[in-house]
């Protein structure tokens, strides 16, 4: 019928040995981490005559997909009401293991003041209890995969929605992407 194929468990091992390099290289490509925000709580109210600042806590999820093991250092995320910078959140150093998800609870300042030149906006929000926010945040950090060590940048646009009366999350959506410099 036709030719007959000899056997060989060295082109076996070879064909076997190639697809688990393949599986690896795959699995190694580095992917970009996820962002959630869970929750906000108010803490306080900062008297800052002539006006009040907000000091709350947002409830960060963030997943590291990866096989590598991170380290990051300490940043600050903008956040964004109709196109001005409200306030700020601390996001403090730390690390998080390979392919693992940690909650991140980060202290933040609402600046009154900003909030007071958007007022007939923000009532408006409150009445239909709907306000958009956006927040924006550079994370710079190193990622050891065996001995090397590469530095990363990961940067995450947020759009978030939240009842202004409640401080409830009712949509969002998160995109990031991370830069690893190999040199």
């Amino acid at each position: 019928m036709g030719k007959k194929v000899k056997w060989s468990w060295t082109s076996a091992f070879v064909g076997a040995a190639s697809a688990t390099a393949v599986a690896a290289l795959l699995s190694a490509r580095p992917k970009d981490p996820t962002f959630h925000l869970v929750s906000i709580k108010l803490n306080s109210f900062t008297l800052n005559l002539p006006h009040v600042d907000a000091d709350l806590v947002l409830t960060v999820h963030v997943t590291n997909p990866n096989i590598a093991p991170i380290r990051y250092a300490s940043t600050a995320m903008s956040i964004f009401y109709e196109g001005t910078l409200l306030g700020a959140a601390q996001v403090k150093a730390g690390s998080q293991r390979p392919r693992s998800c940690q909650v991140l609870k980060l202290p933040t300042r609402l600046d009154g003041m900003e909030l007071a030149h958007h007022a007939g906006k923000f009532f408006a929000d409150v009445a239909k209890r709907e306000m958009a926010l956006d927040a924006k945040v550079d994370i710079g950090g190193k990622a050891k995969v065996l001995w090397w060590g590469h530095r990363f940048k990961v940067h995450v646009d947020s759009h978030i929605t939240v009842d202004p009366v409640f401080l409830d999350v009712i949509d969002q959506e998160n995109k990031s992407q991370m830069e690893i410099f190999l040199v």
